[in-house]
């Protein structure tokens, strides 16, 4: 249980560029020794360089210790599920085996990972200065899902695994890998503290613990890098501009992004941004503006014409539907197709917080919040809006697609609408979501302004559900959500991913000046109006228990465990 006052910002980590890597047969030594019986995979741990540089800025002094090290995996890949019944159950982990056309798997020992962050402990890391004394001594988790590069040049050309860990509280499942032949970075990106170490030269040693040594068989080999510590001032750039002092060297750091990409809802920067910004990115960095409307198109074939048109295009070409353009609602389903459909639900609050609100009113107590709705499919939820040339609303189409992928039929399911605040400044899509504060007795006493959306792929809730996507596309509101003068645009939830909304921004939050101090239940509500067609309507509420406290002006918000998950 956890009491609040301040306002806190979620962040997320970065997730590092995937950089090729570039290794001679001999430095790969992912095979056992000679007599030890061949694992499936045969994984080791390798050293890019013996050298490395790091950069401490005097603005921001510390070094994250991106050494450069990797686990390389051969003979097939390592990969692993990463489940939970349920928010009463522990988190566990399974290792899928697979050899040739054969699958097996194998039970990892309970309490092996405790979240879906990645392995805790997996490594260890020592430095040492000039005269051989330890200056550094720590372990550090491990993401599998960070492809580096490929170390064997008949390795498959792209990782089919996700590109992050999740670190989203209220994660179902999760998929880690290592491909056959790639590697991952060991480095632990923003879940990694800096290390205070002034200019110099040092000796690092990365090893993999014993526990995973024995566990998945990899040879006891640590591996050394001759470290030089460098520092650097931002006011001594040629560009003016401030780097990202948490990065390494420069760099973006490895971590999970799919929030793995939980993201908070921040615009992001220009293509001209170095050093990843964790309230910036995810999958690759940052992304460009969408692009800008053209003017309205000459009819086409449907959404995938010879030009190109597919999933994910919001430059404006497409046609709108035959469909009257301000059609009403519809009230039965008869207009829509017997194919598989998405399943909105909703996650348990949290980030939950006593702030200002959005206006910042003298003598206004606000409960701000974070907020996540997800797909477990088995189909995407596909909705495109279309403008009336010189409208102010967008029409909003839900689309069907059969199993082949093929479109099969469409029916109007509201509108969309410019929301021009900070932090905003895109399409959102109406009657996605509703927040509620709701009375001990479960009766509803305060509703959010916030009912509109524009949905992204910011969060890797479940990847083991039927038909999860592990490489979402528009998993940033860049790739989505339009400009102001957009003619048409798609907003698209993919199966296995969420839309979180952090408690930062205009509308997350409710105005509990006048409540009485006492227990109350946070609602995230999916699909309030049922206007979104799906294969089951029962369960798109979830409920977080609050307790408010304090006096007005100086209200306090207790938030117990839900469950076993104590994330406030």
């Amino acid at each position: 249980m956890s009491t609040s006052t301040p306002r806190r910002r979620l962040r997320r980590p970065a997730v590092a560029a995937a950089a090729a890597i570039t290794m001679t047969a001999g430095v790969v030594a992912a095979a056992p020794d000679a007599g030890q019986k061949a694992p499936v995979p045969w994984l080791g741990l390798v050293a890019a360089s013996k050298t490395v540089t790091l950069d401490s800025w005097k603005e921001d002094p510390g070094v994250y210790l991106d050494l450069g090290t990797y686990l390389t995996a051969s003979g097939a890949p390592l990969e692993l599920r990463v489940t939970r019944k349920s928010y009463k159950d522990p988190v566990v982990a399974t290792q899928i085996i697979r050899k040739g056309n054969k699958t097996r798997t194998r039970a990892l020992p309970q309490n092996l990972v405790k979240d879906f962050s990645g392995l805790p402990d997996f490594v260890r890391i020592t430095v040492r200065d000039g005269a051989g004394k330890a200056v550094v001594s720590r372990t550090e988790s491990f993401c599998p899902n960070n492809a580096s590069g490929r170390i064997l040049p008949d390795a498959p050309a792209t990782s089919k695994y996700p590109e992050s860990c999740p670190t989203n509280p209220f994660t179902l499942g999760s998929v880690w890998g290592v491909e056959n032949g790639w590697a991952s970075n060991t480095y632990a990106g923003y879940y990694s503290a800096p290390v205070a170490l002034p200019a110099g030269k040092y000796t690092a040693e990365v090893a993999i613990t014993k526990r995973y040594r024995d566990l998945f068989k990899i040879a006891d080999k640590p591996q050394t890098v001759d470290v030089t510590v460098r520092e650097r001032s931002w006011e001594e750039e040629s560009s003016g501009r401030a780097p990202d002092a948490r990065s390494a060297s420069g760099h973006a750091a490895h971590g999970a992004g799919h929030s793995g990409h939980a993201a908070a809802r921040t615009p992001a920067p220009s293509s001209a941004t170095t050093g990843a910004d964790p309230t910036y990115n995810v999958g690759h960095g940052p992304h460009p503006p969408a692009p800008a409307a053209v003017p309205w198109a000459a009819a086409r074939e449907g959404f995938r014409s010879a030009q190109g048109d597919g999933p994910g295009r919001t430059d404006g070409s497409r046609q709108a539907p035959a469909a009257q353009p301000n059609a009403k609602r519809p009230t039965g389903r008869a207009a829509v197709p017997d194919v598989p459909k998405p399943d909105l639900r909703s996650l348990p609050a949290y980030g939950i917080t006593i702030g200002a609100g959005d206006t910042g009113t003298p003598g206004k107590d606000y409960l701000a919040f974070s907020a996540n709705v997800w797909n477990a499919g088995p189909a995407q939820l596909v909705v495109d809006g279309f403008r009336k040339p010189g409208n102010e609303l967008m029409d909003a189409y839900q689309y069907f697609y059969d199993a082949s992928g093929k479109q099969v039929g469409y029916t109007p399911t509201g509108t969309m609408e410019w929301d021009p605040r900070p932090g905003h400044e895109h399409w959102h899509f109406t009657d996605f979501a509703s927040y509620r504060l709701l009375k001990a007795d479960k009766k509803e006493t305060v509703r959010s302004g916030k009912e509109a959306f524009c949905l992204a792929n910011t969060d890797a809730v479940d990847y083991t559900v039927k038909n999860a996507n592990w490489h979402p596309d528009n998993t940033d509101l860049s790739t989505a959500c339009g400009q102001e003068n957009s003619i048409s645009v798609r907003e698209v939830l993919d199966v296995g991913s969420g839309d979180t909304y952090t408690q930062d921004l205009p509308g997350q939050s409710f105005d509990i000046t006048g409540l009485a101090n006492g227990t109350y239940y946070i609602q995230v509500l999916a699909n309030p109006e049922k206007r979104l067609k799906e294969t089951d309507l029962g369960n798109n509420s979830a409920l977080r228990k609050v307790v408010l406290g304090g006096k007005p002006g100086a209200r306090t918000v207790t938030v117990p465990k839900h469950d076993l998950v104590d994330a406030p």
